[in-house]
């Protein structure tokens, strides 16, 4: 069964290590990764913040990341291409050699916040034994065994609520105009629509939270 491991990590154990802590205040959230080889893997990496121009001068310099280009503004965020270089062959490389995937990273200042899975615990276990012949530290925040779809994992939600969103999708709800009433949705699933309103409510807001805002690392 997959394994969903959160840990927190050392930024010069990961990468953006001199951006990062020339510009602080920066918040990087890694949107996607594209391995086109073993030794060619292309972050895309959101940044956000008010010193902007001291992370891009010291990005210029940042010896984890080379042939990086800016691909999309938006308000004060800027999202980057780049690609990671062989210098930092620890967490990144790490990934590709064991079949790890990172689902979420955010850094900021001297750390990251990684989400990464696995597809058993014997993969897990590789994951270590290789943090530790490279001496990468990191602290394990949590582990548990994938029991929901990737999708439902992801994003916080629950089995129930997860049904809740297909079957509404499915049946038109979203739809303009609605195909099928709140009411007769809750009848069809067999629940009463206060139920049916709750699980809305908070599948909107784990779905949101996941998808539309950036966490922030918490501070050493």
């Amino acid at each position: 069964m997959a394994v969903i491991a959160e840990f927190s990590v050392h930024s010069d154990d990961f990468a953006l290590h001199h951006a990062l802590t020339a510009a602080p205040e920066m918040i990087v959230e890694i949107e996607r990764v594209v391995a086109t080889m073993k030794d060619r893997i292309m972050p895309y990496f959101w940044v956000t913040g008010e010193t902007l121009s001291e992370f891009e001068r010291a990005l210029d310099e940042d010896n984890s990341v080379k042939n990086i280009t800016e691909v999309d503004v938006v308000e004060d965020a800027k999202l980057y291409r780049a690609e990671w270089t062989e210098n930092i062959e620890t967490v990144i490389f790490a990934y590709v050699e064991i079949g790890a995937t990172i689902l979420q990273a955010s850094g900021r200042n001297d750390r990251w916040e990684l989400q990464m899975r696995f597809d058993d615990q014997e993969k897990v276990a590789d994951f270590r034994e290789y943090c530790d012949e490279n001496d990468v530290s990191f602290e394990l925040l949590q582990l548990q065994e994938q029991e929901q779809p990737m999708a439902s994992t992801q994003y916080d939600l629950t089995p129930k609520q997860r049904e809740t969103l297909i079957s509404a999708l499915e049946e038109g709800y979203y739809e303009v105009p609605q195909q099928v009433t709140m009411s007769e949705l809750a009848a069809e699933m067999g629940i009463s629509q206060q139920a049916l309103s709750k699980r809305f409510h908070n599948a909107h807001k784990n779905l949101i939270t996941n998808v539309l805002t950036v966490s922030e690392p918490d501070e050493p």
